[in-house]
């Protein structure tokens, strides 16, 4: 029997494996791309590298970067990160709808670190039930590569060309326009909320009169407004057809 539970775990951690195959290659790029910009902001590349390995956050680590630039502080860095991120909260809870019996707590612990939103969409996308051995296997190749991206990016940048290294620069904020538009061509609340946050992040930085407000402040209060806009503004339907009140 023990022997026939280290197959099933060894068979559904490679299923894992495979599944986190695109998800990591994915993050290689990208990661490489965060890992140039943290050093052109004055990140030291043994930072950059441990910030990737520690929070497996894109947008929450280019956030955090830009606060430690502007030489924010640490409540603006908290508050900031708990907007940013509070997202995984709500994929773990909905994610733990289809966890399987032998998720125990220490598994539940382990494994939400490496749930990020491909990770979440995959996991959920499973039929049946999600095992302690599949998660590991999905989480495997993500974390990876975006730790070893983020290396290459931050040790080897300055070994590129500089219109190589600029191009490379924006490719994160590439990343992030294309997790917006797809969600954006199906629900138009989606492209206002964005163009809500961009055009309040326009004014605070080109404003004089909002020039005080630092990096983090400016991510903290244009998410806060757009979403609560976009609540107001375009609730979300309930199963009936009609918005919530």
């Amino acid at each position: 029997m023990k022997h026939e539970t280290t197959i099933n775990s060894r068979s559904e951690y490679l299923k894992g494996f495979k599944d986190g195959l695109p998800i990591g290659l994915g993050y290689l790029s990208v990661s490489f791309a965060f890992g140039i910009m943290a050093v052109q902001k004055g990140i030291p590349p043994i930072a950059a590298i441990l910030i990737s390995m520690t929070c497996l956050t894109s947008a929450g680590q280019v956030a955090g970067v830009e606060t430690i630039a502007a030489c924010g502080g640490f409540a603006e860095m908290a508050v900031a990160q708990l907007i940013i991120n509070l997202r995984y909260s709500l994929m773990s809870l909905s994610l733990s709808q289809k966890l399987c019996s032998k998720y125990n707590m220490f598994h539940r612990l382990t494994t939400s670190f490496g749930v990020t939103d491909e990770v979440f969409a995959v996991a959920s996308a499973r039929t049946g039930e999600v095992t302690p051995a599949y998660m590991y296997g999905l989480i495997t190749l993500p974390y990876v590569m975006w730790a070893a991206g983020t290396a290459a990016g931050a040790l080897l940048g300055n070994v590129l060309p500089e219109i190589v290294r600029s191009a490379l620069g924006i490719a994160i904020y590439g990343m992030f326009i294309a997790i917006v538009i797809p969600p954006a061509r199906r629900f138009k609340g989606v492209l206002v909320v964005a163009l809500i946050a961009a055009a309040l992040s326009c004014v605070i930085k080109f404003v004089p009169l909002f020039s005080s407000i630092t990096s983090g402040f400016s991510v903290i209060i244009c998410t806060v407004i757009a979403a609560a806009l976009g609540a107001l503004l375009f609730p979300r339907p309930t199963e009936d057809g009609e918005a919530d009140d």
